[in-house]
């Protein structure tokens, strides 16, 4: 097999995880649409029903209303299928989606581009990195990651096993060490290496924890005094299960640090789907990629026309 089919096996490869990953999602859209209607003329009544039916797939109620306005302007008082509403609403949701859909981009003149990954507790953070850094590796980079999580032991031992799997190393401190002097030493140590990537960990924050919030401000200082155009990326890791709540996760980390983009994990466990096109409608930032499962392969950067129909149950 060539190198150009293997990676368009690979693509779609990712595009099935991406489509059974998003069952859940779509079926509850694809369920709610067609129970509104399968063949009749649109009306208000009918549009009501099927906005009701985008905000319980926590599309938002603004992104709902607009998706909502532009099929009324398009179908109103016209007779159309449940299939004809869901290919409506994807264009719609591929034009929102297409701008914030980027790549994690890292720029290898600079050694090392410095990510630092931010996020509550259980939003997939630590296992996020250990993917990307298997991501950065296949891709002929070198990288280091950086274990800040100092409060949870757990989130160590979980980075460092990333680090065996990978082939990647891992700079670590014993539990309840300092995490912004464990930054400081890691961007030296990579430094020292000339190694392109440096992902570093930070421990789960609490949005209305004022102390935590405070502490991810300090790691940020000092991490400016080794490099003060860093760090190069700050990644704001999202639980796909939480629906709109991370709205206000979004809101609480932008005010305490520059967020550049966002990943949106374990999209697969939830009938959520739908609240990656209202962050992107209503936040605006970049979402680098989506988590589908466990495996390093289940993070991905998506395509806008591609996830939008997934979520709307069309091939």
């Amino acid at each position: 097999m060539s190198e150009e089919q293997a990676e368009t096996e690979e693509r779609r490869g990712w595009f099935r995880r991406l489509k059974d990953g998003l069952a859940k999602s779509s079926g509850k859209l694809v369920g709610g649409i067609s129970g509104v209607f399968t063949k009749k003329r649109l009306d208000g009544e009918s549009l009501e029903e099927l906005e009701e039916v985008l905000i319980t797939a926590d599309l938002g109620v603004e992104t709902s209303a607009k998706l909502i306005a532009n099929l009324a302007k398009e179908k109103f008082g016209k007779d159309v299928t449940d299939e004809e509403v869901r290919t409506a609403f994807a264009e719609d949701i591929a034009e929102i989606l297409g701008p914030v859909a980027k790549p994690l981009e890292v720029a290898t003149g600079r050694k090392p581009h410095i990510v630092l990954m931010v996020g509550v507790n259980g939003s997939g953070k630590t296992t996020t990195i250990g993917k990307l850094a298997k991501q950065f590796r296949d891709r002929g980079l070198s990288v280091m990651m950086a274990a800040g999580d100092t409060f949870r032991a757990a989130a160590i031992e979980q980075l460092q096993v990333w680090g065996e799997r990978t082939g990647t190393r891992v700079i670590a401190k014993p539990q309840g060490s300092d995490a912004a002097a464990l930054a400081f030493d890691a961007i030296d140590e990579a430094k020292a290496a000339g190694t392109d990537v440096l992902l570093i960990d930070t421990a789960g924050r609490l949005q209305n924890r004022a102390e935590l919030m405070e502490e991810l401000a300090k790691v940020i200082r000092v991490i400016r005094k080794q490099d003060e155009t860093a760090p190069h990326d700050c990644v704001l890791v999202l639980d796909g299960t939480v629906g709109q709540n991370a709205h206000s996760q979004v809101k609480a980390f932008k005010e305490m640090v520059e967020v550049s983009g966002l990943v949106v994990t374990k999209l697969d466990g939830s009938t959520r789907g739908g609240v990656v096109v209202a962050l992107a409608d209503q936040v605006g930032l970049p979402v680098h990629a989506v988590g589908v499962g466990e495996s390093a392969e289940d993070l991905q950067p998506f395509e806008a026309d591609r996830f939008a129909r997934d979520l709307m149950g069309l091939e």
